[in-house]
C-alpha cells in the first residue's frame, strides 16, 4: 500500500471509532502520532533495505510484529498519564493499521505466504519487487485499481479530517513556526 493509502485508512479508523464509541472528532494529541505511525515501518524499513541495504527487504524490521509488539509494549510504558497514552494510542493504531494493509492485497489474493513480513525473521520473506530507492519507487507507479481505490480513501479521508476540523493541523504549523525561527535566529547570531 502507498503512504496515502496507509494514513487514509488509519484516519478513516480513528475518526469513525472515536465518533461512535465517544461522539467526539480526534484531537491533534492523537492525530499526530496516528500519521507518524501510519508511516513508521516505512520510514525505518524503506531506508535501511533501499539505501542502506541493512535489511533484505522494504517490508522487514519495522514490518515484523516481533518488532512492532516489544516497540509498542516499550513505549505504552514509556509515555504514561492522558496524554501520553492518548498519543500511545494514536501512534500504536497507525503503526499496526500500516501492518495491516500492507498485507490487504495478499490476504485478498489468497496469498497468505505474503504476510510473511509479519514473522520475520522467524519465517522467510517473500520475494519483493524491491526499489533502487524512494524516488524511483515513486516514478515506477503505475495506474492500477488499487492505486485508484487508495486515492478515493485518501480523498474521503482527507474530508472527513476537514469536517472534523482539521485535527493537527495548527500544531504542525506551530512546530514549523518554532523550528523557523529557532533556524532564523541561529542564522542572525552568526
Amino acid at each position: 500500500m502507498w503512504p496515502w493509502g496507509h494514513a487514509a485508512v488509519a484516519y478513516l479508523l480513528c475518526s469513525l471509532w472515536l465518533r461512535s464509541r465517544y461522539g467526539r472528532v480526534p484531537t491533534a494529541g492523537v492525530v499526530v502520532p496516528l500519521a507518524v505511525g501510519s508511516q513508521f515501518p516505512d520510514l525505518v524499513d524503506k531506508p535501511l533495505a533501499w539505501t542502506f541495504g541493512v535489511l533484505p527487504s522494504g517490508r522487514a524490521g519495522a514490518h515484523s510484529l516481533l518488532v512492532a509488539v516489544p516497540l509498542l509494549a516499550v513505549l505504552w510504558w514509556r509515555f504514561d498519564g492522558p496524554a501520553g497514552r492518548r498519543a500511545w494510542a494514536g501512534f500504536a493504531l497507525g503503526y499496526l493499521v500500516h501492518l495491516v494493509t500492507d498485507g490487504v492485497y495478499a490476504l485478498i489474493a489468497g496469498e497468505f505466504a505474503g504476510l510473511a513480513y509479519l514473522f520475520w525473521p522467524v519465517l522467510s520473506l517473500p520475494a519483493y519487487d524491491e526499489s533502487m530507492g524512494i524516488l524511483a519507487h515513486f516514478l515506477a507507479a503505475e495506474p492500477t485499481p488499487e492505486l485508484l481505490a487508495e486515492l478515493i480513501l485518501f480523498a474521503a479521508a482527507t474530508l472527513l479530517w476537514a469536517v472534523d476540523g482539521a485535527p493537527g493541523l495548527r500544531a504542525v504549523g506551530r512546530w514549523c513556526k518554532r523550528r523557523a525561527d529557532g533556524a532564523t535566529a541561529g542564522l542572525s547570531g552568526r
